[in-house]
């Protein structure tokens, strides 16, 4: 069978010098490759699906997701993933876009860099930086844009009571599930940490599949709950000869496996 790729976007904008930073034209090269050369774009529930051996796949596919929900994704990406179809997944931090509601009269022309959109948050200025749920409606009305749970605030599961996990993912799965009107049924990890007691209130509170920041692509049989992920370079030709590797399944084995060895 062959692998599937879970890419992960952060920020899609014209800053550069940072790692979680595509520029526009970037971004558009990379689905323009995609829809080019015939990729299926999943959405979550078919990831799954062919995870839990539910879905056969004819064909290349990848999954499309971006952490955080920062604005630029509205004014940068959601354009380009509109204009060649393409499906993807947003992760949210319900508190920032909470925050961001309701002082977000306009679309700014710019956005801040990444380190400025960091200050920012401490400071609790999201309307400036983060997807309010008007635009996120905007976006899941598409049909091509999926909404799910970064958490209410964005802090790390593993260091969490019982009391703060319940209200961190039940409060984020519920007010997203109340927003936009649609299920609630995947979590993003913030950091990628999580220990055992946030995995079981994961699922008791509703989620059936979860996403790290680990290295790796989507297999049949993995577990659901720790899906690994590629990050995402500002290069095109980087991107297209990673899609060539991560989408077969002796070559990306091969691959991971050397970058491993390398660590």
């Amino acid at each position: 069978m062959r692998p599937v790729p879970v890419l992960m976007y952060h920020h899609i904008n014209p800053h550069k010098g940072d790692m979680v930073t595509i520029t526009p034209d970037v971004f558009e090269g990379q689905m323009r490759y995609l829809k080019e050369r015939g990729y299926r774009t999943l959405n979550i529930n078919e990831l799954t699906s062919y995870i839990n051996g539910n879905l056969e796949l004819r064909h290349k596919a990848v999954v499309i997701t971006f952490d955080d929900g920062w604005l630029d994704n509205y004014i940068y990406a959601f354009p380009v993933l509109k204009k060649y179809k393409i499906n993807a997944a947003v992760f949210i931090i319900t508190d920032r876009t909470e925050n961001a509601t309701g002082k977000q009269e306009d679309i700014p022309d710019s956005v801040p860099t990444h380190k400025e959109s960091g200050l920012l948050a401490e400071k609790k200025e999201t309307y400036k930086i983060a997807l309010g749920w008007k635009t996120v409606k905007e976006m899941s009305d598409s049909g091509l844009v999926g909404f799910y749970s970064h958490t209410k605030s964005h802090r790390r599961c593993d260091e969490l009571s019982g009391t703060e996990l319940l209200k961190e993912l039940g409060g984020s799965r519920n007010i997203l599930e109340q927003k936009t009107g649609r299920p609630c049924p995947y979590l993003c990890w913030p950091y990628g940490k999580y220990n055992n007691t946030a995995l079981d209130i994961a699922k008791k509170t509703g989620y059936k599949a979860a996403f790290t920041t680990g290295h790796g692509v989507a297999k049949r049989g993995d577990d659901v709950m720790a899906i690994k992920r590629i990050v995402v370079k500002n290069s095109v030709d980087w991107f297209k000869k990673r899609m060539l590797i991560y989408t077969n399944s002796v070559l990306s084995a091969s691959y991971l496996k050397l970058k491993r060895k390398r660590r």
